[in-house]
C-alpha cells in the first residue's frame, strides 16, 4: 500500500500545479490512496465548492482542512461529503467530520484531521485527548491511521508525533508551508514528519505575494494578502507501507 499525501493546496495556482503534478506521480510510484490538504484552496483562505469539486475530479481519496475551515460559507453545502474532513478537535457540536474511514485494497484506512492550539488563534478542544479518543474507539476496527496535524508550533507536532507512536500509522504536519526534513519512523512504528509543506507558487511567502507580505512586516499596516504568481511547486510524503504489518516501511518526501 502506498499513500500520498499532499501539502495545502494555496490558490487556483495550487489546484492547477495538483492537476498537472498528480498523474506522474501517481503512475511513477504506484500510489494506492491520496489525502490532500485544501484549506487554502479558495485564493489562500478556505474552500469552495468549484475548489471542492475541482480537487475531486483528480480521483482524491480524502480532503482535509484547518484553521480556515470556514473561510468561504460555500463549504456549509458540501461539508457533509464523505471526501471532506475537517479538525476533530473543534467543538462539539460543529458541523462535519472529524475523521471517516475509507476501504481501500481489502484495507480499511482512518483518516484524521487536527488543529493544534498554540500560537494559531482558533478555538479548539485539547487535539492530544480528541487524539487518544478517537484512536481507542477505532482501533479494532481499521488497518491504517493516518493524521493530519495542523498546527503552528513545531513543539506540538513533534509532542504528537511521541504521543501516538505505535497507536497510528502516521503523524504529518500541515500548516506552515515549508516543507522539513525530519522525516522518521519513530522507534515504535509511526512515520512522523514535522510539515509535508504546501503546493503552490514556489516564488512568494508560504505562497503569497513577497512585497505585500514584506510590507505587512516592514510598516505593521494591515496590507490585503494575495496569491503569488509565477512557477508552482508540489510538496507532499509517501508513506509504503507493509501490507502484512500495516506499519510504515519507508517514509519519503517530495518536492517537485
Amino acid at each position: 500500500m502506498k499513500i500520498l499525501a499532499i501539502g495545502d493546496l494555496v490558490g487556483t495556482a495550487g489546484i492547477n500545479e495538483l492537476k498537472n503534478k498528480l498523474p506522474q506521480i501517481r503512475e511513477k510510484e504506484n500510489i494506492d490512496f491520496i489525502i490532500v490538504n485544501g484549506e487554502n484552496s479558495a485564493e489562500g483562505m478556505g474552500i469552495t465548492e468549484k475548489n471542492f469539486k475541482d480537487v475531486l475530479e483528480q480521483n482524491i481519496d480524502v480532503i482535509t482542512m484547518g484553521n480556515h475551515t470556514w473561510g468561504k460559507k460555500d463549504i456549509f453545502k458540501f461539508i457533509d461529503h464523505p471526501k471532506l474532513i475537517r479538525p476533530a478537535n473543534y467543538p462539539k457540536g460543529v458541523v462535519g467530520k472529524g475523521y471517516n474511514i475509507y476501504n481501500c485494497k481489502n484495507k480499511k484506512i482512518a483518516v484524521i484531521n487536527l488543529i493544534g492550539r498554540v500560537d494559531i488563534n482558533v478555538l479548539s478542544e485539547n487535539p492530544f485527548i480528541i487524539a487518544k479518543d478517537i484512536v481507542e474507539k477505532i482501533q479494532n476496527q481499521v488497518d491504517i491511521i493516518i493524521v493530519d496535524f495542523h498546527a503552528e508550533a513545531t513543539a506540538e507536532k513533534i509532542a504528537m508525533g511521541y504521543f501516538l507512536d505505535g497507536k497510528v500509522t502516521a503523524v504529518y504536519g500541515t500548516h506552515t508551508h515549508v516543507q522539513t526534513a525530519d522525516e522518521t519512523i519513530l522507534e515504535n512504528g509511526t512515520a512522523y514528519i514535522t510539515d509535508i509543506g504546501m503546493t503552490g507558487p514556489k516564488k512568494s511567502v508560504i505562497g503569497m505575494d513577497i512585497e505585500a507580505s514584506i510590507k505587512r512586516f516592514e510598516t505593521t499596516l494591515p496590507e490585503r494578502y494575495k496569491i503569488a504568481t509565477g512557477k508552482c511547486m508540489l510538496n507532499a510524503i509517501i508513506l509504503d507501507i507493509n501490507d502484512e504489518t500495516n506499519k510504515v516501511k519507508n517514509i519519503t518526501r517530495i518536492r517537485l
